[in-house]
């Protein structure tokens, strides 16, 4: 049994961890243009927060849909039918193209809402032209997770991981020549990091489907266009669609916690971008293992194998456990240290540090509720999983942190709070579905 666990962790490790790097150098464009915007003071890292709320809200939507390709392709492979997962990246090419063009326009028309809700007016008037010129990223940002999923459906993560790092590397140097003026361009400030992240992410999805077309040479049905099949994009739809408000239910519940922050003033919405942004960084190497979850779950549930489906799939999760408390106990011991790595205003340290504090005890919630999200889109299970995420942070999360926030004055702790209370009972209901799930499959 030891032994047969070992095997797993060494599957899932080799798996995951590009992801979880693919992640994070997604992650790091974020963390890049927070550290270098937050040398410009606290107004414009508040400005690129409340920017980002709308902007990665519809992105991780669109994230979401392009997610029903993976345990699709994964099972395919497991199969080893090539001809169905070179017709699953010809329809998932389409409907991610006309996702991405589609959440661009919605950003776009939106945009103006930044006006009316109820933020400081200088930071509104900097997030603007910032959130306008990041939205021409979306539909590249699509294209990249058509071939990226793809890929991962067949068990190479590897590839993009590398391809992330590479971009994220000329991101930053963007960052430095475009927001602070350097080889004789003009000092753009925050709206610098947003072309930066631009340029990055347009060279990101050329490369990408570059690799996918000469390496995967027996699926380039999936590079033709015509011969559609509804069925087909009923199959992925079933599945991305779920996923997509999956995203938009826990994203959404942040931002709009960001939004109830920002009624508290600019310091407590600096504090918070500060603290999101290293929780985030947790959490998308959390994601990297919710990934390797749905593949290796897709690529059993393919093959009919229950037992070894259940084996990886809880050997994920003891991964996952062990790898967030470790970033527990660094968030809880470098509370003072890493706000102070963005910004050098005692109070929006003080206000990041204690939100730090309550990150550390969510770090479990989050990465079990990750991985068994994960884990039950391998098994094509989203619906059920979509309803309890909405209850958990629509109808317990943001009204427990109001709550605590305003009438018992807890403030932008008391927010947090709440979205603890949400993970928590997210990651609990989430893993007792796995589990009842996958009960019912064993045979009798």
């Amino acid at each position: 049994m030891l032994q047969q666990y070992r095997e797993h962790i060494r599957i899932t490790f080799h798996l995951a961890y590009p992801v979880m790097l693919s992640q994070l150098g997604h992650m790091m464009v974020n963390v890049a243009d927070a550290v270098m915007v937050g040398q410009l003071g606290a107004t414009p890292l508040a400005a690129a927060s409340l920017a980002n709320v709308i902007f990665h809200l519809l992105l991780m939507f669109g994230i979401g849909i392009s997610y029903g390709i993976t345990p699709l392709v994964a099972a395919a492979d497991g199969e080893g039918n090539i001809p169905r997962s070179g017709q699953l990246l010809k329809h998932a090419t389409l409907i991610n193209v006309i996702t991405g063009i589609l959440l661009f326009g919605i950003v776009l028309a939106g945009n103006r809402t930044l006006a009316y809700l109820n933020q400081p007016e200088h930071v509104v008037t900097l997030a603007t032209p910032y959130l306008n010129i990041i939205t021409l990223s979306m539909v590249p940002l699509m294209i990249f997770q058509t071939y990226r999923q793809f890929a991962e459906g067949l068990s190479d993560t590897k590839t993009a991981m590398k391809i992330v790092i590479i971009t994220n590397l000329f991101n930053v140097g963007l960052n430095y020549i475009l927001i602070y003026g350097k080889l004789g361009f003009p000092a753009m400030g925050l709206n610098g990091a947003g072309w930066a992240s631009l340029i990055s992410r347009i060279i990101l999805a050329g490369w990408m489907a570059f690799y996918v077309f000469r390496s995967f040479v027996s699926y380039r049905i999936g590079f033709t266009f015509g011969n559609y099949r509804k069925v087909i994009f009923r199959k992925i739809l079933n599945i991305g669609l779920p996923a997509g408000f999956q995203y938009i239910f826990e994203v959404g519940a942040f931002g709009f916690a960001v939004i109830m922050i920002g009624w508290l003033g600019t310091n407590a919405l600096a504090a918070h971008q500060i603290a999101i942004n290293m929780a985030a960084i947790s959490y998308m190497a959390a994601s990297g293992l919710s990934a390797a979850a749905t593949i290796r779950v897709g690529n059993q549930w393919g093959r009919k194998d229950i037992e070894q489906l259940r084996t990886a799939a809880f050997t994920i999760f003891g991964m996952v456990i062990v790898f967030m408390a470790f970033c527990a106990a660094v968030f809880v011991a470098g509370r003072e240290f890493f706000p102070s790595l963005y910004i050098d205003d005692p109070e929006v340290i003080s206000i990041a540090a204690s939100l730090l504090v309550i990150a550390g005890f969510f770090q479990l919630s989050d990465g079990i509720q990750v991985v068994s999200l994960g884990a039950l889109r391998g098994l094509e299970d989203v619906r059920i999983p979509t309803l309890l995420t909405f209850l958990a942070y629509w109808v317990l999360a943001l009204p427990a942190g109001y709550l605590l926030a305003f009438p018992l004055g807890m403030g932008v702790r008391g927010i947090w709070t709440g979205l603890l209370i949400g993970l928590t009972i997210a990651a609990i209901v989430l893993f007792l579905r796995f589990r009842h799930l996958t009960r019912k499959l064993l045979p009798a």
